[in-house]
């Protein structure tokens, strides 16, 4: 299965903008150009878009195994901030897999390499 062509049914985050790039077992390459609509009152990009990129780089090296897998807890934390016109690349990768739970690590970056946000998630496969 083409799991990038899947994921182009994550309408939640095709609207925001999201391009994923890369989705294989295990691993998965996702993009936002930051835009207008991504920012916050402080014009930086607001955390629900970091989240949202972050996120669907997850479920893609999840989901590239072939099982349907879920989040079931993600946490993340902000560490530089991102502006109108970066181009944000998320990066998850897995830490572990078992067989009905995986753990990946997700490495937000800006065009300069950059580190902006890192996010830990634990999915439920089904």
């Amino acid at each position: 299965m083409n799991y990038i062509d899947f994921f182009k049914n994550d309408r939640f985050a095709t609207d925001a903008g999201i391009r994923l790039l890369i989705a294989d077992p295990g691993y998965a390459k996702a993009v936002l150009i930051i835009e207008d609509q991504h920012l916050n009152a402080g014009n930086v990009v607001q955390g629900g878009a970091l989240f949202t990129l972050a996120d669907l780089a997850m479920a893609a090296a999840a989901n590239a195994h072939g099982r349907l897998a879920f989040s079931i807890q993600s946490d993340i934390r902000f560490l530089a901030s991102a502006k109108k016109g970066d181009t944000l690349t998320a990066e998850a990768r897995e830490i572990l897999l078992h067989k009905t739970l995986c753990h990946y690590k997700v490495e937000i970056t800006d065009q300069e390499g950059k580190l902006i946000a890192v996010c830990d998630g634990i999915c439920y496969r089904k």
